[in-house]
């Protein structure tokens, strides 16, 4: 633990995990007397728990500061549980988000960290992904192995996360101590390895102490050429009921990934799609290439004292620091074709192609979240009036250290044949600098007051100061921000009966300005904050064993775009605004006693207004289809007890690959099965698990978006069979 320390607070090496059998095995050895500690009741204050049927989950956290039951949150949230990532087989945040119709992915290249769009708003990096309610760098995969839950609040989330952006936050919740001791391995059609162990329990003289660790190793063999690669992942849960009142919460997990980062296609001239692309294929494929490595340590604390059945207070805190090292080669744009001659920035392949090859370097890229929040809860009556009553403060603190970035073109290659290679850049990297200091400090409140058994209305807002610098490579500061920003939410949630809701709503959200791209005049100038804004209304029913939702939704926010400039050239700016408006469908629960369905609609309208580029308004944005739907069913067999057959079918509309509007990627529908058989093999409990996905191998594209000024488009993997099998001891 002392060299996990030292690593990432003085720019060591990170330690790498040689995870092995024998090293799960020798855990598994050391950890059988807690695993088998006799289950005693717990004090007072113990851990909180998840209610989970299967894929159907009762109560979230991401929408508040502390669970609350869906029925009664008036938010569009979705919660995937840990029994529909199993049975899925999981691996990526992207293996779990495809669940909802609401998300499309936005820049999520295999071998690199994951990007995501969320009712047609991408997700940022610095403020979108929580663990357990604390703030997490996004420049990572988490791994999903100590993961009870991942949760989607969709929409702006100002109030709960102060600066964040509208599309929505991701929030991960931790597996705690448990009586359990399982082991998992894995594989796929293409000889990939996976072994995974989750060792639990309870111990001490009360029971007071508890332990949850989960360890794994992955050899990845991707279905993408010279892609291949490994990751190790490593975490703790410990939890310990100091008193009856008094509880304190502590997780650390450690993940090292390394794999060759893929790069996408892009438009032939700007304006045609390739054709007979390949998923399979590496683009500027050079031997000397080195896979991206991403080390990431995420730390968490909460500390709660009970006063009374009504008064509560809690602390809590985080550290979130990811390093990445990337000594890769991409394909981008054609100025080395005379095709392209004609165009200041060819931001595309040539129409015959042909692209370029960039020898890219930038080590020790490090993102580090810190963020302490307190806050005190209580219940307490006014007249006739009844509120929960939640207020707090926080601070947040967020730092980008980075060198200035090698990009040197070294050659050219073809869309049809294996580029030959190319002597590689063989200066000196730059030093380290400080890019970005971001600073959020924060008051806050929430209170729900209930009139009556029928008509409850939520009041809440948090008063933000932001205080933010960027800096060039010399130390000098080439921003500096600061503002002040009330983020009000209001809601009035009606129940004419117990199992059904009814609610409206409006948010208020300030979100970190976006990067200009390398290309432009402005390069990697941070632009200033941006303020969005909402109004939703929805209704949620819970009926026997399914609980069904709809919801009507407004989002508006100031649009941040590379424009173009009558020279050809392009500045990175925040001028007009993007308008999304939709409607989200959903569906969770047991249709019968052994059907149980995981769906989802979603049509979205995503428009641009007053940007001063008119070819970029009067159409669908970029990467948004109207419409997108989502199905996954559990089907209990009944004549083969233990048998299920799982499966399901996720669909995409048309969407545009360019901000012109001028070329259209198709509608695609990816089918996936499966099935489960739970039985016991010398008195051990075990489960096997196949999945099957894109079970028709369907050619499509996944991603057509734009990142940092790139557009890029990403094939979807092709036909993938995993297989599974977890004993529990």
């Amino acid at each position: 633990m002392n060299r996990l320390y030292r690593t990432f607070n003085v720019g060591e090496s990170a330690p790498r995990f040689a995870l092995n059998s024998l090293t799960l095995g020798v855990l598994l050895s050391s950890a059988s007397p807690m695993a088998y500690a006799v289950q005693t009741e717990l004090p007072a204050t113990s851990v909180t728990t998840f209610e989970a049927l299967g894929y159907q989950a009762d109560q979230a956290t991401v929408a508040g500061f502390e669970s609350a039951p869906l029925l009664d949150t008036p938010a569009a949230i979705t919660v995937f549980t840990d029994a529909l990532i199993a049975d899925q087989q999981a691996r990526l945040l992207s293996d779990v988000l495809k669940n909802d119709a609401s998300v499309g992915e936005s820049y999520a290249p295999v071998g690199y960290y994951e990007n995501f769009v969320v009712r047609g708003f991408s997700l940022n990096s610095a403020s979108s992904y929580k663990i357990n309610g604390r703030t997490i760098t996004g420049e990572q995969n988490v791994g999903l192995e100590n993961k009870q839950q991942v949760e989607l609040l969709k929409g702006l989330a100002g109030l709960q996360s102060g600066v964040s952006e509208p599309g929505g936050v991701v929030n991960y919740v931790t597996k705690r101590a448990a009586d359990v001791r399982s082991v998992t391995v894995s594989t796929d059609d293409r000889g990939s390895g996976y072994l995974a162990t989750d060792v639990g329990g309870w111990f001490g003289s009360e029971q007071q102490f508890g332990l949850r660790v989960n360890l794994a190793h992955e050899d990845i063999h991707s279905y993408v050429q010279h892609a291949n690669g490994q990751r190790d992942f490593a975490s703790v849960a410990f939890d310990w009921n100091i008193s009856p009142n008094a509880l304190l919460q502590l997780d650390v997990e450690y993940q090292n990934k390394e794999q060759r980062s893929v790069p996408g296609y892009q438009l032939l001239g700007g304006t045609d799609l390739p054709h007979h692309a390949s998923p399979k294929k590496l683009l500027a494929h050079q031997s000397g290439s080195k896979p991206v490595t991403i080390d990431s340590l995420n730390l968490n604390g909460n500390f709660e004292y009970r006063f009374s059945d009504t008064l509560k207070a809690s602390l809590s805190a985080s550290r979130s620091k990811v390093i990445i090292d990337d000594y890769s080669s991409f394909a981008w744009g054609c100025y080395g074709s005379d095709s392209c001659a004609g165009s200041a920035v060819p931001n595309y392949f040539s129409p015959e192609g042909n692209y370029d090859i960039y020898d890219f370097r930038s080590p020790d890229d490090t993102r580090r979240n810190d963020e302490i929040q307190a806050a005190l809860s209580g219940q307490f009556d006014t007249g006739s009036l009844s509120h929960e009553l939640t207020v707090g403060t926080s601070a947040f603190r967020r730092v980008v250290d980075q060198r200035e970035l090698i990009n040197e073109m070294i050659g050219s290659g073809n869309i049809d044949s294996e580029p030959e290679a190319f002597p590689r850049y063989t200066g000196a990297v730059n030093d380290s600098y400080r890019r970005l200091d971001s600073r959020q400090y924060s008051v806050f409140f929430n209170d729900r007051i209930s009139f009556n058994d029928q008509w409850q209305t939520v009041l809440g807002g948090r008063e933000v100061r932001l205080d933010e610098r960027t800096f060039d490579d010399q130390g000098d500061t080439t921003r500096h921000t600061q503002r002040y920003e009330f983020l009000p939410q209001a809601a009035l949630i009606y129940k004419p009966m117990q199992n059904l809701s009814l609610y409206t709503r409006y948010s208020k959200g300030l979100s970190l300005g976006g990067e200009a791209p390398w290309f432009a005049s402005n390069a990697f100038e941070i632009l200033a904050p941006s303020v969005s804004r909402q109004i939703e209304a929805g209704i949620k029913y819970d009926w026997q064993r399914m609980s069904v939702s709809a919801t009507l939704f407004q989002i508006r926010q100031d649009y941040q775009y590379a424009r173009p400039n009558d020279d050809a050239s392009f500045t990175f700016v925040q001028q007009g605004e993007q308008k999304n408006m939709g409607l989200e469908l959903a569906a969770n629960g047991q249709a019968t006693d052994r059907l149980h369905v995981f769906a989802s609609v979603a049509a979205i309208r995503s428009r641009v207004t007053g940007s001063g580029t008119p070819e970029y308004e009067g159409h669908q944005t970029i990467n948004v289809p109207t419409l997108r739907a989502s199905l996954y069913g559990d089907y209990a067999l009944p004549w083969i007890e233990g048998l299920a057959l799982l499966g399901g079918v996720q669909y995409s509309g048309k969407k545009y690959a360019n901000q012109q509007g001028a070329v259209e990627v198709g509608s695609y529908a990816i089918f996936n099965i499966g099935s489960r058989y739970s039985t016991r093999i010398d008195g051990y409990d075990t489960v096997f698990r196949l999945t099957i996905d894109n079970l028709f191998d369907k050619r499509y594209w996944r991603d057509v978006g734009e990142y940092m000024g790139d557009n890029y488009l990403f094939q979807g993997a092709p036909l993938t069979a995993r297989l599974s099998a977890s004993i529990n001891f």
